[in-house]
């Protein structure tokens, strides 16, 4: 394409790749989906991000903003001709920061790993974590509203962030990185382009909160009998903990088990009855007194789980390294499911009071329609955000794999009956934008799409995602 002669003169040569030069860029994390491109762009300057879109919006080119490309539901991954993949990764500058404020003004192309640890190395905490921190872009982050462990007590992406930089459809920009947690003055913008999986514009910078350091963090690993038993320790644990408890995680026993088959490194340390339980929760309680008194009020509240029988058997770490080692376990989940083969992935959500009746109601119409399929279960049952998921089991990978329509509407069915979500933190991408137009209120998808026709008239940014 000889128009591309005039992208170099915008941000370089070395940074209008084609050709063989751009295969990394073309297929998403899952290897599930596979695009292709006309170019993919590298700006280097929020201001080269504009004049990118306004090149592309002035041919109309549609443009594809990719960050780590970690999506797990093909939002970073072209699905339509011809389009420009724009990544954000040299837009990888912290430009500020403030204590007094506990506030971080980050590029979109900043690893959330290099956030974290920069307002670690400022005595302060960015709470957003998740399994592909080393390598997800805040961009990213904010474009899929990105949830992870500890949405239990800070929220999600979109809790997360005061102000934004955004490039819009046409090639504005707007400068809106005001870190004011009271900002009455009209529509809440920031929110609207959070989650809209760049389909609105693209963010090139954000205002995020920070928080103190927790002086002490405890961790325990806890074998209970059923969900139901979880959720009641849940309950127990919030009242014992209140904006104390951090994290709440629930794994089938299956998951821990593939983690140990996949990475013998690790091991799951219970002995006895709870070494067969069917299903564990990891717990994280912070605290801002001490050490001393977060140990104290985490065995007494896991000392009465015990007593009340929520609890068959509790591992409470008792040093920073063995935390790590239980999180490890949790965290190696994805990685044991992608080492043992494909599967039918679900991120679902359903109120915490819920969660129970349908993994148990799923899990039996599914069982029933394919008997012998494998229940891969974990996630953020403090927030009610399942990964519900469906494995070979006795069939093969190719077979499992064609069962997808059919697992697809027998669990979306059930989220309906429930008022859940089919999306609870991984976004819709190009994976689930037909069963979103099937699922979702008629009314919701007619104001996103008057909103997608207000800011995106030309359909240039992301096309093909999110709204069918």
């Amino acid at each position: 394409m000889s128009e591309l002669a005039s992208l170099v003169e915008l941000v370089g040569a070395e940074h209008v790749l084609v050709g063989e030069q751009i295969t990394s860029y073309l297929t998403d994390w899952r290897g599930r989906f596979h695009g292709d491109a006309l170019a993919v762009v590298r700006p280097g300057s929020t201001a080269e991000v504009a004049a990118v879109v306004r090149w592309a919006h002035e041919r109309h080119l549609a443009i594809l903003p990719q960050g780590g490309n970690t999506s797990l539901c093909g939002g970073a991954t072209p699905s339509v001709q011809p389009v420009i993949i724009l990544s954000l990764l040299r837009l990888n500058q912290i430009r500020s920061i403030d204590t007094a404020n506990d506030t971080i003004v980050v590029e979109a192309g900043c690893v959330l790993q290099q956030v974290q640890e920069y307002a670690a190395e400022h005595q302060r905490l960015f709470p957003l974590s998740l399994a592909a921190e080393g390598s997800c872009t805040i961009g990213g982050n904010l474009a899929t509203n990105a949830g992870g462990t500890q949405v239990l007590r800070y929220g999600n992406a979109r809790d997360l962030a005061l102000g934004l930089e955004v490039v819009t459809a046409d090639g504005q920009i707007w400068h809106g990185l005001r870190g004011l947690r009271k900002d009455n003055t009209g529509y809440d913008l920031c929110s609207l382009f959070i989650g809209s999986e760049g389909t609105l514009g693209i963010i090139t910078a954000a205002t995020l909160k920070l928080y103190p350091q927790p002086i002490a963090q405890q961790t325990a690993l806890v074998a209970v009998e059923s969900l139901e038993a979880a959720t009641a320790l849940l309950a127990l644990a919030r009242q014992g903990f209140d904006a104390g408890l951090t994290a709440f995680e629930v794994m089938a026993s299956n998951c821990l088990n593939a983690v140990v088959q996949c990475f013998p490194e690790q091991r799951l340390a219970f002995t006895g009855e709870a070494a067969q339980a069917p299903w564990f929760v990891l717990i994280e309680l912070s605290d801002n007194e001490s050490e001393f008194h977060a140990q104290q009020r985490l065995e007494y509240v896991l000392g009465q789980a015990l007593e009340q029988s929520l609890a068959l058997d509790v591992i409470i770490a008792t040093s920073r390294s063995q935390s790590r080692e239980l999180w490890h376990l949790r965290e190696s989940i994805p990685l044991a499911e992608k080492v043992l083969g494909k599967s039918v992935k679900h991120d679902i959500g359903v109120p915490v009071s819920q969660v129970a009746a349908f993994v148990r109601e799923t899990n039996a119409l599914i069982q029933q329609a394919f008997p012998g399929v494998e229940h891969v279960v974990f996630g953020h049952l403090g927030d009610g955000n399942l990964h519900y998921n469906v494995a070979k089991g006795r069939y093969t990978e190719a077979e499992v794999l064609g069962f997808e329509t059919e697992l697809y509407t027998i669990v979306f069915d059930q989220l309906k009956k429930r008022q859940g979500t089919l999306s609870a933190e991984h976004g819709i991408g190009q994976l689930k934008k037909e069963w979103l137009a099937l699922y979702q209120d008629p009314i919701e998808l007619a104001l996103m799409r008057q909103i997608k026709q207000a800011l995106d008239p030309l359909n240039l940014m992301n096309p093909g995602k999110l709204l069918a």
